[in-house]
């Protein structure tokens, strides 16, 4: 249906375009839909497009058939990596060419000197291969969490750190590229760049020729030079004709913060830098602008790495970030702040570089003293601080308005003169809420203020506002006008202005050169409209309370599980927004009414039911909006007074549903023994697709019925006294048929706590009891409130008041209880419990070889990573973590949309090859985990069963009473 309607709505060049790549691309590869085609098409800049097609290829051949095509048809291709950029670049109203979900290759060369990466890889992603060697890449952009490789490399992205001598462009080994006639290149390959001599001789004595030319003009040539000693990403990098003789390594340079517009970066090697053992940092306050700028001047010679300049409105900002001092509150107007960074290989030398930092600054007037801090908690906290306060000035925003972050780079000398004139056409032009910070080594600033697009006036506003940055920037200080975020559409009109006739007649011959028809990324570096930076602007209207403080930065996206398969979190909140927005227009003309109602078709499983609804989105957002919560809200919206009394009924009756619930399991358990797993398997998944995905998918990993338990008290006088809580998910679900471990959670837990001679309570009446999560998530909040509170009430009197520790053994309940129970309550999942309490009671012996730990979302949040991962290693010779993230299970969304629960643990099965098992502290989530990574999945408190005796006992390595040898 969405092919046909493309086919009816488009121009003979995009029904082309589209036919000829149906042959390279499967359909679920290439998008035309209103409701994708938007989600995808959105960026973090303050421009909205509207794709007309997505295409998605995952190799280079595919990437190759796709510019063949746009240029045989005239159709223009904008490459998209993890759309974190700023300026415009990544947004279109023809092809986007995504990269989500593929490209996402890595490999550490050389110990970790180089690093080869494609271009799907995040930022942190290398990095995190490249920490235990000490390296690091050296862009280090405060998106490089989310932001790809792609983009980084395609941007010149830059950062706190790396200055102008370890971004891309400093830093670049080699590439392969796809040119726009779908010529590979691999620069670092003698035979590739043989064979492209040979077929593109006729390209490469075009750069001789602008090299020479440009050698030839000594006042180019000095320019050249001068622009390029302060940051500088306006227009395109021909610093690579003075850097560089041979044609080949001016190509590759000319790559970096091309923007997409001259080729498709497919993979680049890296030189990688040092990431220094040691760092140590200081928030410094000054009593202005000119006594932070004059600091940075100091500090640039050699004792810092980094100072992130904050000014007294971007620290009015942060007043409300957690844990930042009250004293902030209480600064003065002009009050100016440096976050400091130093760094070294031993702590000698980063207490002399702290010296030298301090003596550096030593006579500049401060508020303060100047204190280095170099604990781990304390440092990360202050970056977290700095790396969120864009958002969290967006979260300040009037609702309605956007946010609109220029930068701009002056001469180290006119840092002081340049920021203060910066303030000055913030209050000419009534921007009295705007905001300068930036990094202060490298005289780059950001100007951040908030505007509304839907008022033609403000768009004047800002349009005046700007020509005036510019002029100021460009007359009064020859400055940068784009330092490090890149061209885009915002300052392509401006390129000419900032750089002359004569360079930026040599740009256009290099765009006509490795693109004449102009398909890649049009409109953006260069721009024939002189109003296209104030054209196609993004409005944000108001769409639900939970998240329309969203500034659409994307940070949220790694985090989700569904990010490959349907949406994420910016996503669903842009589909939202749009449908709030045509809700606005009220009559629509005949394209806006088809969309809209296609997207209100799609809305329920592209938003809502494929939403894991885990909140790891919150954990990545510096203002904490948890699309899982907006998700909950929707869901409860659409229940009516049938649905509503009938989960009423199940919650008043919650023993007699478990029942029944136990009882469909067994069926599916008597046919599995009766009729084989794939006859059960396939007449399931029949049944699956009749009922519209409502009839949950049966696999061989879902268990069987629990077995019927009595839970009474364990009387131990002198013992350590416990209040055990078996979560209803371990009331209803058993092992699986054919599992090793043949007992019930809940036995092996009682198990441990014996041998730990502990003292065991439970909750009476616990068979009706709940923690209310699995009616929260299916939209009930009421009801599940009201089963919270039964829990809770019981929960204290079995605890007297709190005073006892209580155990649940499901993560995702126990952060539910936490959230919404009595904060007296002291509730631990399986791995807390057992590190706190029980390390010290039970003698460990390692018998388990190598085996897999998945730390859940809840446990994520609670922070209890480490310690499930400390008793794993108290078990198993070798623990390994595959950094899986959400496994998407969702209490049963993994059963009714599996294909969810496939995306998110894509890649896990390579990840353990090699483990006997892994171990989680979610039966549920074991179930998928199980599914798709070819090991059993269990709840820790077996392998700890496994692996303890009583102290005093002697060790000894037979297997449980009631279970055989685990694999």
């Amino acid at each position: 249906m969405a092919t046909k309607r493309f086919l009816d709505e488009h121009s003979d060049a995009y029904r082309n375009f589209h036919a000829q790549l149906s042959g390279v691309l499967p359909p679920d590869r290439l998008l035309s839909d209103p409701l994708r085609t938007l989600a995808y098409g959105t960026d973090a800049s303050f421009y909205r497009l509207y794709p007309k097609l997505v295409a998605r290829p995952r190799t280079l051949a595919e990437v190759a058939e796709v510019l063949q095509a746009a240029v045989r048809c005239g159709v223009g291709c904008t490459f998209r990596a993890a759309g974190t950029s700023l300026s415009g670049q990544a947004v279109t109203d023809s092809v986007l060419v995504q990269l989500t979900g593929s490209f996402r290759g890595a490999k550490v060369l050389e110990g970790g000197a180089a690093i080869c990466l494609q271009p799907g890889v995040r930022g942190g992603e290398a990095n995190a291969l490249l920490a235990k060697y000490g390296r690091r890449i050296g862009p280090d952009p405060t998106s490089i969490d989310s932001a790809m490789v792609g983009g980084i490399a395609a941007n010149n992205a830059a950062g706190t750190c790396c200055g102008t001598s370890e971004d891309s462009y400093q830093t670049v080994l080699s590439m392969k590229i796809v040119l726009a006639d779908g010529t590979l290149l691999d620069t670092g390959d003698p035979a590739s760049r043989a064979a492209f001599a040979a077929s593109h001789g006729a390209l490469l004595s075009s750069l001789a020729d602008i090299r020479d030319e440009i050698a030839a003009d000594e006042v180019l040539t000095r320019r050249i030079r001068a622009k390029y000693r302060i940051r500088n990403t306006t227009g395109y990098g021909i610093n690579s004709f003075v850097d560089f003789v041979d044609p080949f390594d001016i190509l590759l340079h000319l790559m970096v913060g091309s923007e997409g517009t001259l080729a498709f970066i497919g993979e680049v090697t890296y030189r990688t830098v040092e990431d220094h053992a040691y760092k140590a940092s200081a928030f410094v306050l000054f009593p202005g602008i000119e006594h932070a700028a004059t600091a940075a001047q100091e500090l640039r010679l050699g004792s810092a790495q980094a100072a992130e300049l904050m000014d007294r409105l971007a620290l009015r900002a942060a007043e409300d970030m957690a844990g930042v001092p009250p004293m902030l509150r209480s600064l003065p107007p002009e009050a100016c702040a440096l976050l400091m960074e130093v760094q070294a290989d031993s702590v000698g030398a980063l207490q002399r570089k702290i010296r030298e930092a301090k003596a550096a600054i030593a006579g500049i007037p401060t508020l303060g003293p100047v204190h280095f801090t170099s604990k781990s908690a304390e440092y990360q906290w202050l970056w977290n601080v700095r790396r969120g306060l864009f958002t969290a000035i967006g979260a300040k925003r009037p609702l309605g308005t956007t946010v609109v972050i220029a930068d701009v780079a002056f001469q180290m000398k006119d840092l002081a003169a340049g920021t203060l004139e910066m303030q000055r056409l913030f209050q000419e032009h009534g921007y009295q809420e705007g905001i300068i910070l930036g990094h202060a080594l490298d005289s780059d600033i950001h100007l951040v203020l908030t505007q509304d697009f839907n008022d033609p006036r403000e768009v004047d506003r800002y349009r005046l506002f700007m020509q005036d940055v510019c002029d100021t920037v460009l007359d009064k200080f020859d400055g940068s006008l784009k330092a490090e975020h890149g061209t885009g559409r915002n300052m392509a009109p401006y390129v000419e202005r900032e750089w002359g006739k004569k360079a930026y007649t040599l740009m256009k011959r290099l765009k006509a050169l490795f693109d004449p028809k102009g398909v890649l990324n049009p409109g953006v570096i260069f721009n024939e409209d002189p109003e296209a930076h104030v054209k196609n602007l993004k409005v944000l209207p108001l769409a639900h309370e939970i998240v329309d403080r969203c500034t659409e930065c994307g940070f949220c996206e790694p985090r989700c599980a569904a990010r490959d398969l349907t949406l994420s979190p910016r996503q669903r909140i842009t589909v939202l927004r749009e449908l709030a927005r045509l809700r606005l227009l009220g009559e629509l003309n005949r394209e806006d009414e088809k969309r809209r109602r296609w997207m209100e078709r799609e809305f329920q499983y592209f938003v809502l039911d494929t939403c894991a609804t885990d909140g790891l989105c919150a954990t990545a957002c510096p203002i904490l909006i948890d699309t899982g919560k907006l998700t909950k809200a929707l869901r409860a919206q659409q229940h009516g007074p049938l649905a509503r009394r009938a989960a009423g009924a199940m919650g008043a009756h919650y023993a007699s549903a478990l029942r029944a619930a136990k009882f469909a399991f067994g069926l599916a358990d008597v046919a599995h023994v009766a009729l084989g797993e794939s006859a059960v398997a396939g007449i399931s998944s029949g049944f699956h697709r009749l009922s519209g995905g409502r009839i949950p998918v049966w696999n061989r990993h879902v268990p069987k019925p629990a077995s019927p338990e009595q839970l009474a008290d364990v009387v131990k006088d002198s013992g350590f006294r416990v209040v055990y809580f078996p979560s209803c998910i371990t009331r209803l679900w058993g092992p699986a048929r054919g599992d090793q471990e043949e007992r019930a959670i809940s036995a092996a837990m009682l198990s441990i706590l014996d041998k730990a001679g502990c003292h065991v309570l439970f909750p009476r009446g616990n068979s009706g009891l709940c923690c209310g999560l699995t009616f929260e998530s299916k939209g009930f909040p009421e009801l599940a409130l009201r089963k919270c509170h039964e829990l809770e009430e019981e929960l204290l009197e079995r605890s007297d008041g709190g005073a006892i520790p209580i155990l649940c053994d499901t993560s995702p309940c126990v952060e539910h209880m936490r959230i919404h129970m009595d904060k007296r309550l002291h509730i631990s999942e399986p791995a807390e419990f057992i590190h706190t309490h029980l390390m010290d009671k039970l003698r460990f012996e390692k018998k388990a070889s190598l085996v897999a730990i998945h730390v859940t979302c809840a446990a994520l949040k609670m922070g209890i990573g480490p310690k499930l991962q400390a008793v794993a290693q108290a078990c198993a010779e070798k623990v390994v973590q595959p950094q899986a993230g959400c496994c998407a299970f969702a209490g049963d969304r993994g059963l009714t949309f599996p294909e969810l629960n496939a995306a998110a643990l894509r890649g896990l099965r390579d990840a353990v090859k090699g483990c006997e098992a892994g171990y989680s502290n979610s039966r549920a989530c074991e179930i998928g985990l199980s599914k798709h990574s070819g090991i059993p999945y269990r709840s820790i408190a077996y392998l700890v069963d496994r692996c303890t005796s009583p102290l005093g006992a002697r060790p000894t390595r037979s297997a449980p009473k009631g279970s055989r040898p685990v694999p």
